[in-house]
Order: C-alpha cells, then structure tokens, then sequence
C-alpha cells in the first residue's frame, strides 16, 4: 500500500525521478524520461504494479518498519534513511547520478551499528504495472526485459526468485556497505555499463555542491528556498531544458475523487515562472536553456500556441484512462497523457512575455527571435484578447471572460511596449499602447465589483479567484489602490481555510462547477504564497511573514511540497512535488527578506 503523499521523497538525474517512501520502498519510477511508462507504478495500485523496497527483514504479516530518521544529504538530492532495529542501526543511501549513459537508481545500505538483516525486494512491471516483464540471469547479472524495455540489477549479494519478484536476503555490519543498481537500456541494445556505485556518490554529490554554489540568496530562507530550487533543478529535464510541472500522474487533489491529472509535461505557464525565480537566485544557465527550448516548441507558429508541451517540445500529449490502475487511495482514473494541452488560456502569453522580458532585463544574451516571438504573441492577443478563454486552472467547464486571463494578456502587452521602448525591436508603439489602455480600461469596467470593492472571477460573476492576487504583482495597479486592497480582504474573507490558507475559487455554491469537475479540493499554496506576497506589498508584513512560516510548516520532513493543502484531513493532497508550489516559496521568501520581515 502506498504511503502518504508527504511521505516520499524525490530523487532524480535531470531525465526521470524517483519517488521513495518512508518505508524504503520506491513506488514511482518512469524510465528512461519524466513521461514514459512507469516501471513501478505501486503509488498508483499495489506491490503488483511495480515496487523495489530495501529496508530491515521483517515479518511477512507485518507492514515493513519505518525509517526512524530521514534527510538529504546537504544540499544535494541523496537520500538518506536510517531504521533503529533491535538488532543495530542500518542506512539506505538512495540517488541517482547525473546521467552519463544508462539512467540509474543505486541504493547503498550502510551498517551504523550491530549486524541488521536486511531485505531486498524488487517487483519490476512495465507499462505502468500491467506487463509482467521475461526476468533471467546474464553473466550473473540480473535482466528484467518486456518489448523495447530492458532493466538491468547488479549487486554483490545473491539474488532469488520468488513470486514475480526477485530478493536478496542478507545481513550487514558496522561499516559495511552493500550496493545495488538497476539500469534502464533499451532491449535490442548491449546490456549497460556495470556501475561504480561509490565513484558515482561522490560524483552526484560534487555536482550538487557545485551547482547550489551559484545561488545568489543568502537570506534568512536559505534553507527553504535552496532546497526548493534543487526541487525545480530536479524537474528540468537536461537534455531540452523543458521543466516539468511535478514527476508524477494522478496523484488526487481530493483523495477518492477524479481530480487527477498528469504533470509531467512542460506548462508554459510554470516553465515561465520557474525561469523567474531561477534568474532571481543567480541560474542564468537554466534560463537560456529553456528560452531556447521556447523558442524551439513555439518554432514558426505562435499563433497556435499550446499551453502545454511534451519535455522535448511534443505537441500532441493525448489523454488516455489506465483502467488496471485503481488509483492512490482508490482515486479514479489514473489519466495519462493532458487533454487540457489544446485550451485556450490566454494568461499564457502574459506569463511567457514576463518571463522573456525578464529575462532580457537581467541581461541575458540578446534572442533576436525571442524579440520577435513577442511582437507576434501581441499580434496574435490583438485578436483575440477580448475572448473568452478557459482561464490559468484550465477549468473543463464553459469558457468565460476570466479576469486573470485579461490581465496578463494586458502584461504580454505592457511588456512588448517595454522592450520596444528600450530600442531592442521595432512594432507599432503607439497602436499597442492604446491597446495596453483598452484591456485595462475593460478590465476595469467590467472585471471590477464595485458594491464589494473586489475584482471578480470573471466578467458579470460574484464568485472571487485567487489568480487575482497577481494584479499589484503584475503591476495592473499599484499594491495601495483601493481595488487591489479590497480584492485581497475579499479573498480572505471568501477563499480561506479554517487554518488560514488559500483556495483557489469556490467549488461549491451559486456559481458551482465553473471548472466543470465534480468534489472538491484542498487550498492550493501557490495561491496561498501570492497571498503573503500581497500581504508584504500592502504593508502588512507580520501578517505576511506569519502566514508565510506557516506555509513553510505544511512542508514534509525532508522540505517538499504538493500542490495542495486538505484542511480537513491535514495532509498534502495533487501532484508531488510540485513546481508550482516551489516557485512562489522562493518568490515570497525573496520578497520578505528584501523587505526584512522576517523574525529572529
């Protein structure tokens, strides 16, 4: 069974990830790419779809034990999880190298005191648990093959078969360090590499040492925000520069519903937002990697922009059901694929327009096309601006006239003048600023509730957003117009929790299934994030500072977060871990300290 969510931890190489639970066992792991089928998919099901738990023998009616302590290695993305047994103390090192080669997951047990036994379990399943694969043995090596997929186990200690699954039974001592590999290649190709396990910890630790060196911030939040920025370094796939949303498909935003989704694809939305705060904290490196990546997926056709795309800048992601799968917890259907990629949600050229500006101010090296993919993003919004759209949560309901949706298509515009003023292109600046005056004078008129002194969702709705707490932050209105002030009391008021955070907009209600889904969903802490940024903007900033630690406390032991938060089961809920929820950490982390709420 698998665990909580907020009880996994992630490692990764930059191409896949890995989810490992509390209990050893690692029930997620997607080879050889963020997006391709799951060789475990236990997160999912149950042991029969795929698992590896290494961890003390334990009785076979018990549930294994828990690690009584667990962390990351400094500032790195190696695993360690310790268990005190009544026999002596074990650690299970867990990582996965920076990949040169085959893609692999090594696990090194340690012995920290007296003679532990130890087990290995290793349930390998193909095509998301539902292909049980041909397992032999080659030169004494372990081979688990089904169609194009071969997964290669090497370790010192014997192996056996039993039940579908292949074990190792052994006992280790103070000092002792045993290791075990699995290595994905493809099945018509020579088997990979043997692995150097202890060469290849002291590499991944360089290289994390080496890249957290580059991090700008030195704030109070250190600890929060580096461990974040390794969370979204981990979610760049390298080879593209694309970032996925989470590693993960299906995890529920309200757990025994059918709010589930796959993220492991590449939003525009959050790859822009991503490039924002890696700029801020000194990653220019992974900014130009993944403008170019942009530049490449957009190619010659922004008007049909996607809101999403596949890692490598795919643009076809079709959604299917896994019916073998029931679901984490029994939450049904497991989806993969995002049949949300052809939406129209006109935010997106607001976001990926800040995101090149952004970029352009900090000094990036000039992209005459990325120049130009904005004149033709304003091109396209001088169009279509004024329409309805499914707005920046992609609702499955009818399209509307999103606030949101405006405003940013209002930034796309007030940036491309910025950048033509600027000198570095060339468009129609008076034409654009007259359009920049009629978005916000529409906005304004028609967005705005004049009785509650609130924006609203959308045009002619009562119902409040939470996306609205991005208008002083996009600079629509400044943090102390009257507007602004009473938008964010009213989503206070309306939006929050019991424990104080943030939803994003009423599922239940007069206006009711606006997004066209059927349950609810826990507070949504991006959204929660924006609201100690305003907080901070407004001049309430122990309010800020205050709703900020405690968002930081809805954090797992090890630092990482979900998309949302359940108030009323108190745990994280969506997919895991999420950059959505990583970014706005760091941008209010970065926001308090510059203006120095921050205690202690």
């Amino acid at each position: 069974m698998a665990g909580r969510i907020e009880d996994y931890a992630l490692i990764g190489d930059m191409q896949t990830a890995a989810l490992v639970c509390r209990d050893g066992t690692t029930d997620w792991l997607c080879l050889p790419r963020f997006d391709s089928h799951a060789v475990f998919a236990g997160l999912l099901g149950t042991d029969e779809h795929g698992f590896w738990r290494i961890g003390p023998a334990h009785a076979a009616d018990a549930p294994p034990p828990r690690a009584d302590r667990r962390r990351y290695r400094g500032d790195s993305l190696i695993l360690e999880s310790e268990w005190d047994t009544p026999r002596g103390t074990v650690r299970v090192t867990d990582f996965m190298p920076p990949r040169d080669g085959a893609p692999q997951l090594i696990r090194i047990v340690e012995g920290v005191s007296g003679r532990v036994p130890m087990r290995s379990a290793l349930r390998m399943r193909f095509s998301y648990g539902r292909v049980v694969p041909w397992v032999h043995k080659v030169d004494n090596r372990t081979v688990a093959v089904a169609g194009p997929d071969s997964v290669w186990l090497d370790t010192p200690v014997d192996t056996y078969g039993k039940n579908l699954t292949t074990y190792s039974d052994f006992t280790v001592s103070p000092g002792e360090r045993i290791a075990f590999t699995i290595s994905w290649q493809p099945s018509h190709k020579e088997p990979p590499a043997l692995s150097e396990p202890e060469a290849a910890l002291e590499a991944t630790e360089g290289f994390w040492r080496e890249w957290v060196d580059h991090c700008t911030y030195h704030g109070p939040y250190r600890e929060a925000v580096v461990r974040s920025l390794i969370t979204l370094k981990a979610l760049t796939y390298a080879p593209t520069g694309g970032i996925v949303a989470a590693p993960t498909t299906s995890l529920p935003e309200d757990i025994g519903g059918s709010r589930n989704w796959d993220y492991r694809y590449t939003w525009l939305r959050d790859a822009a937002i991503t490039l924002s705060s890696l700029l801020r904290t000194g990653y220019r490196d992974e900014a130009r990697a993944w403008r170019e990546w942009l530049l490449r997926a957009v190619a010659g056709d922004p008007e049909n922009l996607q809101i999403m795309y596949g890692i490598a800048g795919e643009r076809e992601l079709g959604e299917a059901e896994l019916d073998w799968l029931p679901g984490y917890e029994n939450s049904a259907p497991v989806r993969v694929g995002n049949g949300a990629a052809h939406q129209l949600q006109l935010d997106v050229y607001g976001e990926v327009t800040e995101a090149l500006h952004l970029a352009h101010m900090t000094g990036l090296a000039r992209n005459d096309y990325a120049s130009l993919l904005q004149l033709k993003l304003i091109n396209y919004l001088e169009n279509h601006w004024d329409e309805p759209d499914e707005g920046i949560w992609e609702v499955r309901g009818p399209r509307r006239h999103f606030v949101h949706s405006k405003v940013m298509a209002w930034v796309a515009v007030d940036r491309t003048i910025k950048l033509i003023e600027s000198g570095d292109a060339d468009g129609p600046l008076e034409k654009w600023r007259e359009l920049r005056d009629d978005i916000h004078r529409d906005v304004c008129e028609k967005g705005y509730d004049k009785e509650r002194n609130t924006f609203t969702q959308s045009y002619g709705s009562k119902e409040l957003d939470a996306s609205l707490l991005l208008i002083p932050q996009m600079g629509f209105l400044p943090p102390d117009d009257k507007r602004v002030i009473g938008t964010i009391e009213a989503i206070q008021r309306e939006l929050s929790t019991p424990d104080g955070f943030i939803l994003r907009y009423p599922t239940a209600g007069e206006e009711a299934g606006c997004d066209g889904l059927e349950g609810d969903e826990g507070a949504f802490l991006a959204c929660s994030f924006w609201m100690a940024d305003d907080l901070a903007m407004i001049g309430r900033v122990d309010e800020a500072r205050k709703l900020f630690e405690r968002l930081l406390s809805l954090r797992n032991d090890i630092g990482l977060l979900a998309e949302e938060w359940d108030p009323r089961l108190q745990r994280q809920v969506g997919n895991f871990p999420q950059a959505f929820s990583h970014v706005p950490l760091i941008d209010t982390a970065l926001r308090l300290t510059a203006s120095g709420a921050y205690g202690g």
